[in-house]
């Protein structure tokens, strides 16, 4: 499965047209709440200079690069937890999902209804996390409800979960997300389970005009302008680049929004090349050699019996994997090797 983001926000804010930049699929972006009836979901390709460098060498078939999924659903109102609005309607689609990017709205433009009526990102983006703390509170409570008779039977376990949710809805209640409550890896397992919606990482993209000033008092904020960059995939690939730098952008707000996701899932890439393809693979950071080997196919992780790893620069200064083996770069690691992002592996397995 890629990587999934869910995009939220309140309507009006650009969040479809955020979703088109990004995936260059053209969803359609209107001037009324609530023009996104169903989820939008696009599959695009993570831009990875490092592929095309090794594939200059290695000359596969075929270059495949990591993918991340992007989910767009309806606007949220202020209510929309007791009905209003449509957006509540489609948050079952983002449970789903890794991480959350809510689009906030920066930009001033009299032609495009604000459904407060005023530019106030601080106050927006309050209200839609209050919205998913609420939506969340709801899941609980019904799980409370589900298992309430349950508990009184006495057993363990369902005393346990019973215990672990009401913790769970007096932080909620008190408005404050669950990836704000301290859990220990019992009490995750149990959370895990119910994929509320606040538990995820969450990012903040806040739409801009160009030029703009505005900003948003909170972490892990992506300033960006939307329509901008809307304009920019439209244009041929190779006039994309030619143009962006015109502007004085040094980065696209895929690639922003792509680093800032795997920095806040704690996510690394390790590469595999060859005649066949060179690959882009996703690992946790942290992960072990055997737990890599085992996102190329899951047996490789309990028939695993070593790696053959070296940093993709300098895979690419040696030229060729044989000149890299010559020259001692190719080093032998076993199960305990922590996964390095940049690492170009081949992986030994007991194939019997």
């Amino acid at each position: 499965m890629p990587l999934s983001i869910g995009i939220v926000g309140l309507p009006n804010v650009g969040k479809s047209t955020l979703f088109n930049s990004l995936t260059n699929k053209q969803a359609e972006a209107a001037n009324y709440p609530f023009c996104t009836i169903e989820p939008n979901v696009g599959i695009v390709e993570v831009p990875d200079s490092r592929l095309s460098a090794l594939a200059n060498i290695s000359h596969p078939e075929k270059i495949i690069p990591t993918i991340i999924e992007f989910v767009d659903i309806a606007g949220l109102v202020k209510g929309a937890n007791e009905g209003e609005g449509l957006g509540n309607k489609f948050l079952s689609h983002i449970r789903e999902c890794d991480a959350i990017c809510q689009v906030v709205r920066g930009f001033a433009d009299d032609n495009i209804i604000h459904v407060h009526n005023k530019l106030d990102p601080d106050n927006d983006q309050a209200v839609i996390n209050l919205e998913l703390i609420l939506a969340d509170l709801a899941t609980v409570s019904k799980r409370l409800e589900k298992i309430g008779k349950d508990a009184k039977s006495g057993d363990k376990q369902i005393v346990v979960t019973k215990n672990i949710l009401d913790k769970v809805k007096n932080h909620l209640e008190q408005e404050q997300p669950l990836r704000d409550l301290i859990l220990n890896d019992e009490e995750q397992i149990i959370v895990k389970q119910l994929n509320l919606l606040t538990a995820k990482p969450l990012l903040y993209v806040l739409n801009i005009n160009y030029g703009a000033t505005v900003e948003l008092t909170t972490p892990n904020v992506i300033k960006l302008n939307a329509k901008l960059e809307a304009e920019i995939t439209s244009l041929p690939k190779d006039e994309q680049a030619e143009y962006s730098r015109e502007l004085g952008l040094d980065q696209s707000g895929l690639d922003k929004l792509i680093q800032a996701a795997y920095q806040a899932l704690g996510l690394i890439s390790f590469l595999t090349t060859g005649p066949k393809e060179t690959k882009a693979w996703t690992v946790k950071q942290g992960a072990r050699a055997p737990e890599a080997a085992g996102v190329i196919h899951t047996d490789f992780t309990k028939n695993f019996i070593r790696a053959e790893v070296i940093n993709w620069q300098k895979f690419v200064e040696a030229g060729s994997e044989q000149t890299a083996k010559e020259k001692g770069w190719i080093r032998t690691e076993g199960k305990d090797y922590v996964m390095q992002d940049g690492d170009v592996c081949h992986f030994l397995i007991n194939k019997t």
